[in-house]
């Protein structure tokens, strides 16, 4: 590498300047805050840990993610984290070890090897809340609509929320007589919402008729909350456990439209976001000009068996970085007081100490330093005249 070359960072990783730096420090301190409000307590998992209890259990989607290196004090295999969520069941069923609901929050860089897309960071900032300890659909409610409030506080008001249960394709593959490799395929065919594909394989690998036509309808039943309706009808033959999560999608529809009307909602049966990782109701929130989730979300009550203390949980994460592509980009600013050298009387450091005490941004001239207020980004500047300080704005 050339020293002309030593500046540029590698593909996918960027650094976050001023002022849109400051903006998403700002979102950091009102999202924790309002995630305190809530009950949630701020948790800091370490950057690096074990892989085989960073990718253990639910985690282990995570390792094609996930860059590892060898411990030099022990030899082991280390991690980055790719996903903050399996170090925070860890905190929850071994570090804590609470009895009743548990309620942790976090917000921290992650590193992945590779993006999900050529604009997305390979080293984003996730956000998210986390709710331990209570299986009922309430709990499921509660971080849903603290999720809403935060892309409140963000200014997504034109946000909308996707609702999914991994329970209803489970419930109706069960039935079936296929094999690992076969729902595989047929899970990829629903991932990409081909009908026709999924029409065929049914039609060829399912011999039961009215179960493979209630699969087929999968990723037809898409819609506002009148389609969970229709899902009742048309897979009014499938076993009792989908048409339970059929409920469960109801009561949050029915939830959110009262305390959230303002919020579009789309449900979408055929959805199977995390798969492999959440057990239940999965949600995802999508702004305009956007075409990934901003938030995703679900229940995931498995995740704590590796750990020894198997808890129901449910939550969502935030992906920060992916915020700066939709947010409106802040105007630099040029707020601040200015105390040039030639200005630096005796006493001034009190002056100083004062107006940084309320809050003010204060920049103290160096030595020899030519540049003047608005030069370092200031609209005033603090001058001793007639034996009295002053703030006066730039002019």
């Amino acid at each position: 590498m050339t020293i002309a070359d030593r500046w540029l960072l590698p593909d996918g990783v960027e650094e976050i300047l001023p002022p849109q730096a400051g903006l998403l420090e700002q979102q950091r301190r009102e999202l924790l805050d309002l995630f305190q409000s809530w009950g949630y307590d701020l948790v800091m998992p370490p950057l690096i840990e074990y892989l085989d209890s960073l990718l253990i259990g639910s985690g282990s989607d995570l390792d094609l993610q996930t860059f590892k290196i060898t411990d030099q004090f022990t030899g082991r295999m280390m991690g980055i984290r790719a996903d903050i969520t399996p170090q925070v069941s860890r905190i929850d069923a071994h570090s804590l070890n609470r009895e009743g609901p548990t309620r942790l929050c976090y917000c921290d860089p992650v590193l992945h090897t590779k993006n999900v897309s050529k604009l997305d960071s390979r080293s984003p900032i996730q956000i998210g809340a986390e709710l331990y300890g209570y299986a009922g659909i309430e709990a499921d409610i509660e971080v849903i609509l603290l999720l809403a409030k935060s892309l409140k506080i963000l200014g997504m008001d034109q946000a909308s929320l996707d609702f999914g249960h991994v329970s209803i394709f489970r419930t109706l593959i069960s039935e079936t007589s296929l094999d690992k490799q076969d729902t595989e395929i047929l899970f990829e065919l629903l991932q990409r919402k081909s009908l026709d594909e999924i029409d065929q394989f049914c039609k060829s690998s399912i011999s039961d008729t009215k179960l493979a036509d209630m699969i087929r309808q999968l990723p037809r039943l898409n819609g506002d909350a009148s389609i969970l309706e229709t899902a009742a009808s048309v897979l009014s033959a499938a076993p009792a456990p989908l048409h339970k999560a059929l409920e469960q999608l109801h009561a949050v529809a029915q939830r959110l439209s009262d305390e959230i009307p303002e919020v579009n909602l789309y449900f979408d049966l055929g959805e199977l976001r995390g798969y492999h990782y959440h057990t239940g109701l999965v949600f995802a929130a999508f702004a305009p000009g956007l075409g990934q989730a901003l938030a995703s979300g679900g229940r995931y009550d498995d995740v704590g068996q590796a750990f020894g203390r198997n808890r129901p949980a449910t939550g969502f994460s935030i992906d920060m970085s992916r915020l700066l592509r939709v947010l409106e980009p802040p105007k630099p600013v040029h707020s601040g007081i200015f105390i040039a050298k030639n200005d630096q009387v005796s006493g001034f450091q009190d002056q100083v100490a004062s107006l940084r005490a309320k809050g003010k941004r204060v920049i103290v001239g160096l030595p020899e330093q030519n540049e003047n207020a608005a030069q370092m980004r200031c609209s005033e500047q603090l001058i001793y005249r007639q034996n009295s300080w002053v703030i006066e704005p730039v002019k």
